[in-house]
């Protein structure tokens, strides 16, 4: 990498950890705020489910954000509201205000992925590198969040961590307005110039995506109207963006749908296979033991494995067309999804296996994922393309949480991963096609 890609790639990893630290850490404050609000499960998986609904929603019009203004005043803008949404999360009286808190992080951290992936796609050379650092730092967060915010519940109240978790970003927002960067380094001019003229499209406000000569090697296409939404929209909704549109969605699903509710289940699990364990550092009676939970350290260690498979999956992008990467690793998760309950009930041993591959492949996909959408979408409106598949990765996906609640109330862990290994086949399916089509 170059010191342009280094300076881009950087950048995009700290934002990518903040996002996914909060998101991940949000399922470990749920067990806190189910006894100290005496609420229910399913009223606080609405409230949740609020959040993260506006995380996926908020994509699409943050796309367009990105497309007009730039990615570097957009991720600055995420970083800064999701600072202070987890200091406002703070002061939450109850469920009604932690509703509102989730609200306002969600809505800063929904413009994430456009912003930081077009970046990626438009200004780092070495493209699948790129996506597999920014994928591996976001799943220090996945892994980091849950696991810091475990630990600090330990020692603090969980609004003191919540502050504590809000400072980071808050720095990060500050130190982002400083760096310098090409941010249309590794677009082509000529393919950029040729898709502009086979568009007929003007070009869009100049942001902070320009050359360093003062060029504008990349037209944006921003519209100005809502007929022009829609034209652009028309353009990129191609047969395989459409198709690469539902894989994500469904993909989501699956992703939102298994780790909303997996601390508890590991926590069912582990019980099954080992028995309530405390460890012996502590005093049996000692607060410190009552709040240790060792389902999430091994839901910790879950997340953290993925950070190979977010680095495999980057690996992929540059081996082999990630459309077809995409057929391998959704057959993967469907195998995963049906072995899980058998392998997890074997013991300990299986648990922690089947527990580890599913986070490996869970993770792998979305470089792959990333670097598809990429490959079926114009650079001039990356921001609008990556903005309509992140509204159906964690928009859409955000039903996943619904889904596999309503699955555990009325049927069963067994049922639920039948329906996850339904998701992954239908998607598998669908990519099958999208690679062999005329």
């Amino acid at each position: 990498m170059d010191d342009n890609d280094r300076s881009i790639v950087g950048f995009v990893m700290v934002g990518h950890g903040m996002v996914h630290t909060y998101e991940l850490s949000i399922p470990i404050l749920m067990t806190i705020w189910l006894l100290e609000f005496s609420t229910t499960a399913a009223v606080l998986g609405v409230a949740v489910a609020v959040g993260y609904g506006l995380f996926g929603v908020g994509a699409l019009p943050g796309g367009l954000l990105v497309d007009r203004f730039g990615s570097r005043l957009l991720i600055s803008a995420c970083l800064a509201g999701m600072g202070l949404s987890f200091l406002a999360l703070s002061l939450a009286p109850g469920v009604v205000g932690v509703t509102v808190a989730l609200a306002l992080w969600g809505a800063a951290a929904s413009v994430y992925h456009p912003a930081g992936l077009t970046l990626i796609s438009n200004g780092v050379r070495e493209r699948g590198r790129g996506f597999a650092y920014h994928g591996m730092a976001g799943n220090v967060g996945i892994a980091g969040g849950p696991l810091l915010t475990a630990v600090m519940l330990l020692a603090f109240d969980w609004r003191v961590v919540a502050v504590v978790l809000a400072i980071p970003a808050l720095i990060g927002a500050v130190v982002g307005l400083t760096l310098e960067f090409d941010p249309t380094a590794a677009v082509d001019r000529t393919q950029a110039a040729g898709e502009r003229a086979d568009s007929g499209h003007g070009r869009g406000d100049g942001g902070d995506e320009r050359a360093a000569d003062g060029g504008d090697p990349l037209e944006r296409r921003t519209p100005s109207s809502l007929a022009e939404f829609a034209a652009d929209t028309r353009r990129l909704f191609t047969l395989g963006f459409l198709l690469v549109f539902v894989i994500v969605g469904l993909n989501g699903l699956y992703y939102r749908g298994v780790l909303t509710f997996l601390p508890d289940l590991l926590g069912d699990f582990l019980t099954a296979a080992v028995g309530d364990v405390q460890p012996g550092i502590f005093d049996p009676e000692s607060p410190l033991a009552e709040e240790f939970d060792l389902a999430q350290y091994l839901y910790a260690g879950l997340l953290t494995v993925g950070i190979g498979g977010q680095y495999l999956g980057g690996r992929l992008t540059d081996a082999i067309e990630p459309d077809r990467g995409l057929v391998v690793m959704l057959s993967i998760m469907t195998v995963i999804a049906l072995l899980f309950v058998p392998a997890a009930g074997a013991g300990l041993w299986g648990l922690l296996a089947v527990s580890f591959l599913l986070g490996f492949a869970l993770f792998a996909m979305q470089p792959l994922t990333q670097a598809t959408i990429a490959k079926y979408s114009d650079p001039g409106a990356r921001g609008l393309s990556f903005g309509y598949t992140y509204l159906a990765i964690f928009g859409i996906g955000a039903l996943g949480a619904a889904v596999v609640g309503t699955v555990l109330t009325y049927a069963s862990v067994s049922v639920m991963f039948v329906v996850l290994a339904g998701f992954s086949t239908t998607a598998g399916l669908l990519a099958v096609y999208l690679v062999t089509r005329p």
